[in-house]
C-alpha cells in the first residue's frame, strides 16, 4: 500500500488500523536539539480524543503515547522518532454485522474494489482513528516551529448554516477553548450547539468548516511550480478524512472580485522603512506559491459524518439490498475533534518547507 508517508524532508509515516493492537508513526527529519514538550502532545491528543464533546463518538481511549526512539535528555537527537498509541477502546465484534455491507458514503466499497480485501472493523486503515498519529507528528512539528516563532491556530468557522465572519487577526487560544466546539465567538458557539442538539435528536449529522491562521511565517517558503506552499497545504488538508474543500486567502470569493479590488498593494511600515508588507491580504500570505511574510490563512470544509442514526438502504457484497439499522459509535459533527488534526497537518507542511528552504540556501 502506497501513500503512508507525508513530507519530503520532515517526514511522517503512519501505521495501524482502527481496531488493531495499536497505531503509531515514525518521524524522520526533525533536527537535533529541539526541546520536547510532552504536555503539548497530550493537550493536542486530548482535543482530538473521542468523547471530548457531546457531539463526538463515545469511544473512549486514553491515547497515551509511547516514545520509542529519537529523544535523549528531553531533546531530539536527530534520529527517527518512533511512537506508539495502543488501542484500548476497540470493540471489533460491534462491526461483525457489517462484514459484507457497503455502508453509504464510507470507504467500504472503494477500498474493496482496490485491494480485494478490507478490514470492516470500524473502517480499518481508512478510519479517522489514524488521525491521532497525525496529531502526534504535528505536535513535534509545532515544537520545531516554535523555535522560529511560527504559530498555527485553528478554530470552528461554521457548523451547518451557522457561520462566522472571516477573522483578520489570530483569535486567542483561551477564547477558542472556552467553547465546547472551539468557536471563538461565544454567541455563535451557543447557536452551533443548539443546531447540533437538534440534528443529533433527529439521528442526523452536520457538516462544518474549520478556519486556520499561521503567523510568524517568514517570506520565502514554498516553490514556484509544482510544490507551491498553498498546493501542499491543500493536499495536506484534503488528505484528512471527510475533507471536501480547501481555500486560502480570498478563496472562492475571488470569483466575485475585480483585479483592482483583489490586488494586495505593497507598503512600507512607517516605523521600519526596511519592512515591506501588503496593505491587504487577499493572497492569504502566499504569492506565486511562496510565502510573502503575511499571515497565512485558509478554510477547510468537512462533510457530515456518514454514520447516521437512521435506517438506510444499501447493498451487500452479493448485490442484494439490505437495511442498516441505527447503531455504532459515531460523531454528530467533526468539530471540535478535527481542529487539532488541521493544525497538525498545517504544522507538518510548514516544518517540511522550512527545512527544504534551509537546505536550498546551503
Amino acid at each position: 500500500m502506497a501513500g503512508n508517508t507525508f513530507g519530503k524532508v520532515f517526514k511522517l509515516t503512519s501505521f495501524g488500523e482502527s481496531h488493531g493492537t495499536a497505531i503509531g508513526g515514525v518521524i524522520d527529519g526533525l533536527p537535533s536539539g529541539i526541546t520536547i514538550d510532552h504536555e503539548m502532545i497530550k493537550s493536542d491528543l486530548d482535543h482530538r480524543r473521542t468523547g471530548y464533546s457531546g457531539f463526538a463518538s463515545p469511544r473512549m481511549e486514553k491515547e497515551d503515547v509511547e516514545i520509542l526512539s529519537g529523544i535523549y535528555e528531553g531533546k531530539s537527537t536527530g534520529a527517527p522518532i518512533g511512537f506508539l498509541i495502543r488501542n484500548t477502546g476497540h470493540r471489533p465484534a460491534d462491526y461483525d454485522h457489517l462484514k459484507d455491507v457497503y455502508r453509504p458514503s464510507h470507504a467500504d466499497f472503494s477500498w474493496e474494489q482496490k485491494y480485494g480485501i478490507r478490514d470492516h472493523r470500524g473502517g480499518g486503515r481508512s478510519s479517522a482513528r489514524e488521525t491521532a498519529v497525525r496529531v502526534v507528528g504535528g505536535s513535534f512539528a509545532k515544537m520545531m516551529l516554535n523555535e522560529y516563532g511560527i504559530l498555527c491556530v485553528a478554530w470552528t468557522g461554521a457548523v451547518g448554516p451557522v457561520e462566522m465572519e472571516p477573522l483578520t487577526e489570530l483569535p486567542g487560544k483561551i477564547f477558542i477553548e472556552k467553547s465546547p466546539l472551539m468557536c471563538p465567538d461565544e454567541e455563535l458557539s451557543d447557536r452551533m450547539v443548539e443546531f447540533l442538539d437538534k440534528i443529533k435528536a433527529e439521528g442526523d449529522t452536520s457538516g462544518c468548516r474549520v478556519s486556520c491562521m499561521i503567523t510568524g511565517v517568514m517570506a520565502g517558503l514554498g516553490e514556484p511550480v509544482y510544490d507551491k506552499l498553498g498546493a501542499d497545504l491543500g493536499k495536506a488538508m484534503l488528505s484528512i478524512n471527510a475533507a471536501r474543500g480547501f481555500e486560502f486567502g480570498s478563496g472562492f470569493d475571488a470569483v466575485r472580485m475585480k483585479g483592482s479590488e483583489h490586488n494586495d498593494l505593497f507598503i512600507v511600515e512607517k516605523d521600519n522603512p526596511l519592512k515591506i508588507r501588503t496593505k491587504t491580504n487577499f493572497s492569504g500570505g502566499i504569492q506565486g506559491g511562496i510565502s510573502n511574510g503575511e499571515p497565512i490563512y485558509f478554510n477547510v470544509a468537512f462533510k457530515p459524518p456518514s454514520g447516521i442514526q437512521q435506517v438506510q438502504t444499501t447493498v451487500i457484497r452479493k448485490g442484494e439490498y439490505v437495511e442498516i439499522k441505527p447503531g455504532g459509535r459515531n460523531d454528530t459533527c467533526l468539530v471540535p475533534r478535527v481542529i487539532p488534526v488541521v493544525e497538525a497537518m498545517a504544522a507538518l507542511v510548514l516544518a517540511d518547507h522550512l527545512l527544504i528552504n534551509r537546505a536550498s540556501r546551503i
